[in-house]
């Protein structure tokens, strides 16, 4: 299974709307999940377009009335996948995020909130991020591609633009 993976597309607050590298980068997948803070509902009608839409709620979520759910898991393959936003501080902190992945039984856990991509391999679970195809902090705008065949997964993180740094954004 072909699964597009994002996170932090912050519409309309943040960004007018999804780059069109995203939906070239999802062009071919079954299934989209997102990790949360949305901020518009419009993300999901605009991804539905390519396939099918999970999300969970994003910590902005709650502040614009989505009310998605905070966790979910999934059976893909041989692999229990935990979609979370990942509300942890320190941002992206790996042992706060394995507690949260065990708490679910998750093999591979997506989670979003640090804006920046990474695919994190633990000893008993794999952390992937796909970072913010909108709003990166400190690197490339990205989503991810992840791929489960039985028992074979693969992660890919796929860069959606160029790095921005909004501090310099004179347009608002």
């Amino acid at each position: 299974m072909l699964i597009g993976v994002i996170s932090d597309t912050h519409i309309p607050d943040r960004a007018a709307e999804l780059p069109e590298a995203v939906f070239e980068a999802f062009r071919d997948v079954e299934l989209i999940l997102h990790a949360g803070d949305l901020t518009s509902p419009d993300v999901l009608s605009d991804l539905e377009t390519l396939a099918p839409v999970e999300c969970v709620q994003g910590n902005m979520d709650r502040r614009y009335g989505i009310d998605n759910p905070r966790s979910r898991v999934f059976e893909i393959g041989a692999y229990r996948v935990g979609l979370i936003h990942g509300e942890v501080y320190p941002r992206g902190d790996t042992q706060q995020l394995r507690y949260l992945g065990l708490e679910l039984g998750a093999d591979v856990l997506i989670s979003g909130h640090t804006h920046q991509p990474f695919i994190t391999e633990l000893e008993d679970m794999l952390l992937l991020n796909p970072g913010s195809p909108t709003v990166p902090r400190l690197t490339d705008p990205s989503v991810m591609i992840l791929e489960i065949d039985g028992e074979k997964l693969d992660a890919r993180i796929i860069r959606t633009g160029a790095p921005v740094c909004r501090s310099l954004n004179f347009r608002r």
